[in-house]
């Protein structure tokens, strides 16, 4: 039996999109049911004392060739987004308030490509409107309950969790309690599933 897969990412991470992507492959030819866990990661960065790649000048180069060969690779159609660095709180609290309702995916398919695929300025409130809008939700009442402090703790409460799991990045997966970290990660992923 095909053993389930979380799968914790943030919208700002181009691996966690890359991996969003072959997920959808990982599911189907194992049988794994997929977990899509949103967490803040600057806050886990701050607790782990972590930072991101494209803060190390010659890291963050290799980065970005490395994400355009997996792209390829992978026939993930991809563009660096020309705002990144940007603040995603606003689609991550979207994100946790719609999970485990039916439409969950789809917003999260949406702001994955509005970030990565058709790059947006998602820190841009405007932007955000027209992503809800485009994808059919009603902006004013998603943008209120995403603003709630229930939403903001949960949110909260889910980086703190993974933090407290050994998480220092994203996207991070784990699979029967085993940890595994990036998207270049993913054979071992699907293997550990299947």
């Amino acid at each position: 039996m095909p053993q389930p897969i979380e799968f914790l990412f943030d919208f700002v991470s181009p691996a966690s999109y890359l991996a969003h992507c072959r997920l959808k492959g990982v599911a189907a030819r194992t049988g794994a049911s997929v977990e899509h866990v949103p967490v803040f990661l600057g806050g886990i960065m701050q607790a782990t004392g972590n930072r991101p790649p494209g803060t190390v000048g010659a890291k963050g180069a290799w980065m970005a060739r490395d994400l355009d060969r997996f792209a390829a690779r992978d026939g993930v159609p991809f563009t660096m987004n020309p705002h990144f660095p940007l603040n995603t709180l606003p689609l991550l609290r979207i994100a946790t308030a719609m999970r485990g309702e039916p439409r969950f995916m789809r917003f999260v398919d949406f702001a994955f490509d509005a970030m990565w695929h058709y790059p947006r300025n998602m820190a841009d409130p405007a932007e955000v409107r027209a992503l809800l809008a485009n994808a059919g939700f009603d902006a004013d009442a998603e943008l209120a309950r995403a603003d709630s402090p229930e939403v903001k703790a949960r949110l909260k409460a889910a980086t703190d969790a993974a933090v407290a799991r050994g998480v220092f990045g994203a996207p991070t997966f784990f699979v029967a309690q085993e940890m595994h970290f990036g998207q270049d990660r993913l054979d071992w992923v699907e293997a550990a599933a299947a």
